[in-house]
């Protein structure tokens, strides 16, 4: 949110609404270290890959990812739940050094 010196938020409370979860979403937030994260397509076809570093915020929505750490790297997830462990996810084999396309 970007709001102007003013602006209020009334208080409230959030009203329980059943809800369906298809997809896991997650955001990541980099609190120290370096990042690099492979994104792949809905059939995991290697996209590109970005740099992120601390401070950097990012929305992982759709798609595949994969991340190495580059530097010794503090990082918070946050996903919605519930979690299913291993259900939640398939796992594939990451695109090789040799194809990676680093985009600023």
């Amino acid at each position: 949110m970007n709001r102007p010196a003013g602006y209020v938020i009334a208080p409230h409370v959030h009203n329980p609404v059943p809800r369906e979860v298809q997809f896991t979403k997650e955001v990541l937030f980099i609190k120290t270290g370096k990042v690099r994260v492979d994104f792949y397509d809905d059939t995991q076809n290697y996209l590109e890959s970005r740099i992120l570093s601390q401070g950097d915020v990012i929305l992982l929505a759709f798609g595949g990812h994969g991340f190495e750490m580059l530097e010794t790297s503090e990082i918070i997830e946050v996903k919605q739940g519930p979690y299913a462990g291993e259900a939640d996810k398939t796992r594939f084999q990451p695109v090789g050094a040799d194809k990676l396309r680093l985009v600023d």
